[in-house]
């Protein structure tokens, strides 16, 4: 690649990052992301990943694609990119980095993760996949799904892309809800996606 090559493509990147922070502003504006705005920041991201190697670009591409895979974009997926979006517009000094999980309520230390008949919930956006994938694979290893946060839930997953401003999301309901009852001392562990993975040796 020459030097003109290699400039020029900094260049188109540099300025595809000021237009999505641009987009997210403008997105965000209202408070709600809505099936529309979901689908048009969609289709910017398909228009211009080609062009761009930037992380930045990359990962958010996977993440709407993931929310929008069944054509819908529910409240908890709105909420969450929502989060994202915002802290786009709020700057990208960690390029590649979105929102993942640090202060959050998650259990300490981190517990061994027991997946024969015990029940998991996931919660916010998975970095691994869309939530049907992750499911399955707590399927494949004897574990049981769950439709909400009860006294006999196991384990709540974060997903990576839970921000810290959880507790004004919709997705944070459950989360309030699992540290009420882990309080109560009941054995409801809330952990993140990333040590999930590493228990499922994924």
């Amino acid at each position: 690649m020459d030097i003109f090559t290699k400039y020029n493509r900094k260049d188109i990147q540099d300025r595809q990052i000021d237009t999505l922070i641009g987009l997210s502003k403008g997105l965000t504006a209202d408070g709600v992301i809505n099936q529309d705005e979901a689908n048009f920041l969609y289709s910017w991201l398909i228009q211009n990943q080609a062009a761009s190697e930037n992380p930045l670009i990359q990962n958010l591409l996977l993440k709407v694609d993931a929310m929008l895979a069944d054509g819908q974009l529910d409240a908890e997926e709105s909420s969450e990119l929502f989060s994202i979006l915002r802290s786009i517009s709020g700057g990208v000094a960690e390029v590649g980095e979105l929102s993942k999980t640090t202060s959050l309520p998650i259990s300490a230390p981190a517990p061994k993760i027991l997946f024969e008949n015990n029940s998991f919930l996931f919660t916010g956006t998975c970095a691994f996949g869309t939530r049907k994938q992750c499911q399955e694979i707590i399927e494949s290893l004897g574990g049981v799904n769950a439709g909400g946060v009860t006294k006999s839930l196991n384990y709540l997953i974060l997903g990576t892309y839970v921000t810290d401003s959880w507790a004004h999301e919709a997705f944070g309901r459950k989360i309030e809800k699992a540290i009420e009852y882990r309080r109560a001392g009941i054995p409801l562990y809330i952990v993140s996606e990333e040590h999930w993975l590493s228990e499922a040796n994924i």
